[in-house]
């Protein structure tokens, strides 16, 4: 797996918006920021700019891969797992071995944010497409800004961090994993 330094501002936004103004981050949908993501580690660790990116659906709408290929080699794998059914097979993949992923976005809801629950529903609970579909309509005509390109988010780096690779970016921003002692407990989750 890669170790992908992503810029802070992938992550959080200091806005100079004027008030009214709205802006959003890369990609079609409100969900997050899997497209940014990978067009950014595209850029920063293979040198190719992506401009449009093709979502592949695996077992379901909701369980979908984008791959990036350099030179016939799949480099980049990342996923969009949207739904806890999905969530569950993605992590039973995990334990197994057999997960082939660099980043995986997770979403709770079915369809993702915009058709989570108080959202696109009829009254009678069932998803609304076609109000979906307005909404998501609105939502792409909205302008994209760049996290990157914020002038708060560039001095915040120069100022506060040090500059981008600094050793206060990588106490700051970046953490490691590590195995975790397993506990038997009957709160435990089967997954």
């Amino acid at each position: 797996n890669f170790g992908v330094d992503l810029p802070f501002c992938c992550f959080l936004r200091f806005d100079d918006l004027k008030e009214g103004d709205v802006v959003r981050h890369d990609g079609k949908r409100s969900d997050g920021y899997l497209e940014h993501i990978f067009k950014h580690a595209a850029k920063e660790l293979f040198g190719m700019d992506v401009k449009e990116i093709t979502y592949k659906a695996l077992k379901n709408k909701d369980f979908q891969e984008v791959t990036l290929e350099k030179d016939g080699e799949t480099v980049l794998r990342f996923a969009a797992a949207y739904g806890f059914r999905n969530i569950q097979n993605m992590v039973l993949k995990l334990k197994k071995g057999k997960f082939l992923y660099h980043f995986v976005e997770v979403l709770a809801c079915p369809g993702g944010c915009l058709n989570g629950k108080g959202q696109a529903q009829s009254e009678d609970g069932k998803p609304d497409r076609a109000l979906l579909a307005q909404m998501e309509e609105v939502y792409t005509a909205i302008p994209v800004r760049l996290p990157e390109t914020n002038l708060h988010v560039q001095k915040m780096y120069q100022d506060w961090l040090e500059g981008m690779d600094s050793k206060k970016v990588q106490e700051t921003l970046h953490t490691t994993y590590g195995a975790v002692n397993q506990t038997t407990s009957s709160l435990d989750i089967k997954w």
